[in-house]
């Protein structure tokens, strides 16, 4: 590949990309970048564009597993380094796809605006949310949704608004591209209530994952119209702590899988193809991934 003089400046080769997964585990990418602008951001995927070359975008790394042997193309990182403010006028709050969804949770309770508080303790970045339609058993990012404005591939930038999209379990209608910035409505309540509610949320959440320190991602997503949880259904087969290599099932949440220190990515791949397998022979249901594999 070769890069325009603008672009090789800021573009970085066989970079690895285990420190920046939940993980912690797999190869190199081929190219790599971080811009710090969206002008260098539009570049970037305007040329991969134009020479066909893959192209992933990666947030905080918490729904990722990058295989052992890497990634071809590119992965362009998107961080709060292109991130601006959250601005608020009134009940409507804008902000960057590239911010953190804990960063906008606490700013709008502190402003006093409910709704998301409900999804706290959720990890990755506002842009990763949207695309997965993060959410819990009653309430998800994009019910609160307004307008959207993504970076499309071909590097032009188009602006949705509700109700020209729409938002289902882990799914929207959104096309594919990258999510620049994200306009939310919220509803005011008192902002010391909600501060109380969203820690007991936190705390709640919290003690049921795994620790903090431990290399962890979650794996499936919750089966639809069936009435019980992926870790519910896991654990129901006896499959905590379950081990293959250095890939184990968490004792705290069995839809987690933990990454100790001799592991490898083909160990959490075989883990989960072991986990599907044995959940389909017990209850017939075929658990299907949220985790991305690379």
């Amino acid at each position: 590949m070769h890069w325009t003089p603008e672009t090789e400046m800021i573009i970085q080769r066989n970079e690895p990309l285990s420190m920046y997964t939940w993980f912690q585990l797999g190869g190199a990418a081929e190219y790599f970048s971080e811009p710090h602008s969206q002008e260098h951001l539009v570049k970037l995927v305007t040329e991969c564009y134009q020479n066909d070359l893959p192209l992933h975008i990666l947030g905080s790394g918490s729904n990722i597993l990058v295989r052992d042997e890497g990634v071809s193309g590119l992965v362009i990182r998107i961080s709060e380094n292109l991130a601006e403010n959250v601005e608020i006028s009134g009940n409507r709050v804008i902000c960057s796809g590239g911010i953190s969804l804990r960063r906008l949770i606490s700013t709008v309770v502190r402003a006093g605006l409910a709704g998301i508080e409900e999804l706290v303790g959720l990890p990755g970045t506002v842009g990763g949310a949207l695309r997965e339609n993060a959410g819990t058993d009653s309430v998800s990012i994009g019910q609160f949704v307004q307008k959207v404005t993504l970076l499309t591939p071909d590097g032009s930038f188009v602006t949705a608004e509700a109700p020209h999209f729409s938002f289902g379990y882990q799914q929207n209608s959104l096309d594919d591209g990258i999510i620049l910035q994200a306009e939310f409505e919220f509803h005011h309540e008192d902002p010391q209530e909600l501060a109380t509610h969203m820690q007991k949320l936190w705390i709640m959440r919290k003690s049921a994952q795994p620790m903090g320190h431990q290399c962890a991602g979650r794996i499936f997503k919750d089966p639809a119209n069936y009435g019980m949880k992926a870790g519910e259904l896991i654990e129901m087969a006896g499959l905590k702590r379950t081990r293959i290599g250095g890939a184990v099932v968490s004792d705290r949440h069995a839809n987690f899988i933990i990454s100790e220190p001799e592991c490898t990515s083909s160990d959490v791949l075989r883990l989960i193809d072991f986990l599907r397998e044995q959940v389909y022979n017990r209850f017939n249901i075929n658990l299907e991934l949220e985790l991305k594999i690379w």
